[in-house]
């Protein structure tokens, strides 16, 4: 993904970039994304998402396959690992649905181990997980339902000298919450942006154990590297309008959403598309 550095500034669009917080995150406007990307711009959108690891663009009219088409750009673009029964495969495996509806359409609360109200990264569990991941906000409480962002960077890069030699080499196993009969997968605790070269933290809601360390004093670092991680210098607040896209770096950030809406009253709907990976390393 990495920008080409071939054209002249001068051949970039003229974007309007506002940069939202010392964490990360930059909102593009002037953007319309049902429409194919120039070269230009695709390389305007590269550069701003190594840079700040969250991009904005507001007020955005997608179908799903607009929103497929417009996460293609940035690599191949994962299916959803299942789709219910009757619905349309191709459409259900170009953007899906996240949201707090119940079979009959209903709104509802849901928390669990595996419900995205924990700090984590998307897909860890998997040998090359994703590299980005966007919403696109369809349906959305009258206030409230916002996603918060961790930068992971920035809090290995504040770790003091010993404790980031302390934590060279080791190595993090991955389940997914929502399925404890799943293989386990092994990635390292920090791990190396494949594009930007900076170090990262790579845990969350998904990471059970350090190999090789005991049970209890591998939760207890992952633990305090996780409460070190989401110190609010670190995150970013998306509080979402209806027509946000939102694309993030799940190699350097952990995400959760915010249940500070009514979410047994209000409707929210988002669609989704990610953007497959490679192995950390």
């Amino acid at each position: 993904m990495n920008p080409s550095t071939s054209r002249p500034a001068t051949s970039e669009p003229a974007l309007a970039l506002g940069q939202l917080a010392a964490a990360g995150a930059v909102r593009i406007t002037g953007v319309d994304l049902s429409r194919p990307l120039t070269p230009e711009l695709k390389n305007a959108i590269v550069t701003a998402f190594l840079a700040h690891h969250i991009v904005i663009f507001p007020d955005q009219a997608l179908t799903r396959e607009q929103q497929f088409g417009f996460a293609a750009n940035f690599g191949e673009v994962e299916a959803h690992g299942t789709h219910r029964p009757g619905a349309d495969k191709k459409r259900y495996g170009v953007a899906h649905v996240l949201s707090n509806l119940d079979e009959h359409g209903r709104p509802r609360f849901s928390s669990s181990k595996a419900a995205n109200y924990h700090w984590h990264t998307d897909k860890p569990y998997h040998a090359a997980p994703p590299m980005l991941t966007m919403l696109h906000a369809v349906e959305l409480p009258p206030s409230g339902g916002d996603t918060e962002f961790a930068n992971t960077a920035l809090a290995y890069a504040a770790l003091p000298p010993a404790t980031q030699q302390r934590l060279a080499g080791l190595r993090v196993v991955f389940r997914p919450a929502f399925d404890a009969s799943r293989p386990s997968v092994e990635h390292p605790l920090v791990r190396t942006h494949p594009d930007t070269g900076k170090k990262a933290l790579y845990l969350g809601n998904h990471a059970t154990h350090i190999t090789g360390m005991p049970e209890a004093d591998g939760a207890a670092l992952l633990a305090g590297l996780l409460q070190h991680a989401t110190q609010r210098q670190f995150v970013y607040v998306q509080r979402w309008q209806v027509g946000d896209l939102v694309m993030w770096d799940n190699r350097s950030l952990l995400h959760r959403a915010v249940a500070n809406y009514q979410a047994d009253k209000y409707r929210r709907v988002m669609h989704r598309s990610v953007v497959r990976g490679t192995p950390p390393f």
